[in-house]
């Protein structure tokens, strides 16, 4: 007899993700998911490696393992503008950093390959990169820019300019280059998972959307209760949730798609086929 269990299911403990947790919670979908909250890099291994059945995972580790994974429809982790929490900080313009050293301190790996590909493929400079722990004060002691996300990024919107610097929404800037959204995270399940078993990636999808409509029509309550527990103002989370595009319509997965094309380029990433990423069907 084969073992009925609940799917395990990944979830990204940052802000970004805490709309579709709030409706997953308030919605009681929590009590059918074996649910893992951890860090993107961490989620990412481990839908790759099996350990997950469905999951966020960034675009990036995506297109590289797309063979083994099919895409939740109409659901992900992006901006059509500014994004407000992946941010190049830097103190000269991008166009000067040739040779300039860029610190990384970010783990989002889409993240800093757009910040890579905008710097080569736009501004034509070839900076020298390195990692480090994500303190924009410590980074610039070392670098001339600096990639972050998260918590820190959106600090560094608000504070950064009052101390002379620059800071370079990565969401926007990729709308002004291309014309196009851009999607940092998808969801997707395992391929085999899927295959095995349909109706549950059914449940689980039609769950996150419902999670999703939830929390769109309730974000100034979400705000303000995670001001309760967050370094940020209910002002500034409703607002920075406004800006977030948790779909994947036709106009995401044109950014997807050129995402993957710039990816591809760039020797990141395979391209993907002609006919776009694979979707599960129930």
């Amino acid at each position: 007899m084969t073992e009925i269990r609940r799917p395990r299911v990944g979830h990204i403990q940052f802000l970004n993700c805490l709309p579709i947790y709030w409706g997953l919670m308030r919605s009681g979908a929590l009590l059918d998911v074996d649910l893992h909250k951890d860090s993107p890099e961490r989620l990412n291994s481990a839908l790759v490696a099996g350990d997950l059945d469905i999951g966020p995972i960034s675009l990036v580790e995506y297109l590289r393992n797309a063979d083994d994974l099919v895409l939740l429809p109409d659901l992900a982790v992006g901006s059509d503008g500014p994004v407000l929490s992946v941010n190049m900080v830097t103190t000269r313009p991008l166009a000067d950093l040739d040779g300039a050293r860029v610190a990384l301190g970010s783990t989002s790996r889409t993240g800093v390959l757009l910040a890579q590909m905008l710097l080569a493929q736009r501004y034509g400079v070839t900076p020298k990169y390195f990692r480090c722990p994500p303190d924009v004060t410590q980074m610039l002691l070392e670098a001339d820019a600096a990639v972050v996300i998260g918590d820190v990024a959106l600090r560094a919107m608000y504070e950064a300019p009052r101390r002379g610097l620059t800071v370079t929404d990565l969401g926007q800037a990729w709308r002004e280059w291309t014309g196009l959204p851009m999607v940092f995270a998808v969801w997707a399940a395992r391929r085999d998972f899927a295959e095995r078993h349909p109706g549950q990636v059914k449940e689980v999808h039609e769950a996150f959307l419902r999670s999703r409509e939830l929390c769109l029509s309730e974000l100034d309550e979400v705000a303000t209760a995670a001001a309760r527990w967050e370094p940020f103002d209910a002002a500034t989370l409703a607002s920075y949730f406004r800006v977030l595009d948790f779909s994947l319509g036709e106009r995401q997965i044109a950014g997807l798609r050129e995402f993957a094309r710039r990816a591809a380029i760039a020797g990141e990433a395979p391209d993907l086929p002609p006919t776009g990423p694979t979707f599960y069907t129930d």
